[in-house]
């Protein structure tokens, strides 16, 4: 990592859409309680098998047992500060741009990225700040034109919520114009699980 990248951790480690309705099996499932309904485990997308050969101490880690986030007024200011200042500080470049590859996952050190570099750095900073890891999930979408993007999930005692780099604001889940498609499991991030029915999930996250 650069002496910028870590600069950007370091600063931000200081730092104190309408709706489009989708009649999906994911919503469905999920109904009033505000949680998405999850089903069997399922392909590791190849972003973060890679990100995971480059980052080791980050992803061996031992199962836990799952965790939510206790929501409060704080907790919540925590979720959009740091969604908003992330958001604001990266600038959005595409993996090919930037890499010369089609998918690559990592911290977005140059202060450019795509939506799993977004997605990784909040999940960092939250962690940072005392949310468990096991709230923290990195989430694959179809958009309404069925491409694939990343978001971070965070997974609390009052529903789940939405962190993405294309909205400014923190959302719940069933607020937010995706149709999705899995995600990690909230017991060991290396695992990953299906949302809802089963669908062809997007070979890349691109935005």
């Amino acid at each position: 990592m650069s002496n910028n990248g870590f600069k950007i951790l370091a600063i931000a480690g200081l730092l104190g859409v309408a709706v489009f309705a989708l009649q999906s099996p994911t919503e469905a499932r999920g109904g009033k309680s505000g949680y998405v309904g999850v089903g069997k485990r399922t392909l590791v997308p190849y972003g973060w098998v890679d990100f995971c050969n480059r980052y080791r101490n980050e992803c061996r880690t031992q199962p836990m047992k799952p965790e939510d986030v206790v929501l409060s007024k704080t907790k919540l200011r925590i979720m959009k500060r740091i969604n908003s200042w992330v958001n604001k500080q990266i600038k959005p470049k595409s993996d090919q741009d930037q890499w010369r590859v089609v998918d690559h996952w990592d911290y977005p050190a140059s202060g450019s990225g795509d939506c799993e570099d977004y997605v990784l750095l909040k999940r960092k900073l939250l962690m940072q700040e005392g949310f468990p890891r096991q709230s923290l999930l990195i989430t694959v979408v179809k958009d309404r034109n069925g491409d694939g993007h990343a978001v971070l999930t965070v997974k609390t005692s009052g529903g789940e919520y939405i962190l993405d780099n294309l909205v400014q604001r923190v959302m719940p889940w069933t607020k937010v114009p995706y149709r999705f498609v899995k995600r990690q499991s909230q017991a060991d991030p290396n695992v990953w699980v299906e949302i809802g029915e089963p669908t062809s999930a997007p070979l890349v996250v691109s935005r």
